[in-house]
């Protein structure tokens, strides 16, 4: 962690100024001592995404934004790939975005984790650019990896990137009430507080991620076998050079647990990869998608013009998105990210990690009705 501000980017890809500004400004907080921007870096509010923040002393909740335990998990189906039925699946596949009829409580018990207000959300995707994805692989690069993670090419995946819906939301409301996007000191009341609420969002958001993925597959008559399942949103502790440091992470995968899949946009394949190298350079931290290209607003404006509907629900892979939101359907327009390809091989180049395969989606369910 030599250098206190480090983008890891090539001339290839596309960084916005804003972003590179929001990250040293950032890195000028109190009790700062890394900010690294990922290859996917982009402007947040005040404060980049696709990167990491690491502290002394001090946590700041507001890096970390209100989808506490935001990730991203791949899961086994047991669907063979010869015998997808694109258009049958399509119609299956519906209320992803509607409470779980199941035993909620069960599958919290099951999960090791106490009931809460939110609970009804349990299963739910969400809006944005949350999703739950149908893949098939499409290149083998690692054989031998591929094979350690107990996967087979011909059986059919499922990808979820969806958080600890309200519960982080409301976990940031209550400390921007009363502290804005200022820090916590660490030890006080106040930071024991948000950690022990941060860590049950986090727990939250991975049993979520699990049963929209069971929900997904029992649809189509599959099972559901999780191969791995990440956070990029967090605040955790570390040692480093005998210290205690605070390590948050903003729209950034872990490198410090295994293989990850970082997803591209609906149109465009998502990567499985392992880290590789010691990992200090770039805080234990990989992009965790392509990054957003042009915002939600820009995207709206730009797409409209060149794009219909229709046009939009089918990709450009022979994939099928479900998306009965007009105006999301555009904000998430695989043309609204960056080169999936050039942040890859941006961290390929860094020596960061190596390519263990490839997916290609299927079917993208997004939403059946607006939010």
């Amino acid at each position: 962690m030599k250098d206190k501000v480090k983008i890891f980017a090539s001339s290839k890809n596309w960084i916005e100024g804003e972003a590179v500004r929001q990250l040293k400004k950032t890195a000028e907080l109190h009790g700062m001592v890394s900010a690294i921007g990922m290859p996917d870096i982009h402007p947040g509010r005040g404060n980049p995404v696709g990167a990491v923040f690491v502290s002394d002393g001090v946590i700041y909740p507001y890096l970390v934004g209100n989808d506490v335990g935001c990730g991203v998990g791949l899961f086994k189906t047991g669907l063979k790939r010869n015998k997808l039925k694109r258009d049958k699946w399509i119609k299956k596949l519906q209320g992803l975005e509607t409470q779980w009829e199941g035993d909620r409580a069960k599958w919290l018990l099951n999960s090791n984790i106490e009931p809460s207000d939110m609970d009804y959300a349990l299963g739910t995707i969400g809006g944005g650019n949350h999703f739950a994805e149908l893949q098939s692989f499409e290149k083998i690069y690692n054989q031998e990896l591929f094979y350690r993670l107990q996967l087979d090419k011909n059986i059919l995946m499922i990808l979820v990137h969806s958080g600890s819906r309200g519960i982080g939301e409301s976990l940031l409301r209550r400390h921007t009430e009363k502290y804005g996007a200022g820090g916590l000191e660490t030890g006080s009341k106040e930071a024991d507080i948000y950690l022990e609420q941060h860590d049950y969002a986090i727990k939250w958001a991975f049993a979520n991620r699990s049963l929209i993925a069971y929900r997904m597959s029992s649809q189509l008559g599959g099972e559901c076998d999780k191969i791995l399942d990440v956070c990029h949103n967090s605040i955790s502790q570390i040692e480093f050079d005998a210290k205690s440091l605070w390590l948050h992470r903003k729209g950034a995968a872990p490198s410090d647990c295994g293989a990850i899949v970082i997803p591209g946009s609906r149109g465009t394949l998502s990567y499985l990869v392992i880290p590789e190298g010691e990992q200090t350079a770039n805080c234990w931290s990989l992009a965790h998608g392509a990054g957003r290209k042009w915002n939600r607003s820009s995207s709206r404006e730009r797409f409209k013009e060149r794009f219909t509907k229709e046009s939009l629900l089918q990709t450009d892979l022979g994939g099928y998105v479900i998306c009965e939101d007009k105006e999301l359907l555009f904000e998430e327009a695989p043309q609204a990210y960056k080169n999936i390809d050039v942040v890859v091989d941006d961290m390929v180049q860094a020596g960061l990690i190596s390519v263990v395969a490839t997916l290609k989606p299927l079917i993208t369910y997004k939403v059946r009705q607006t939010l």
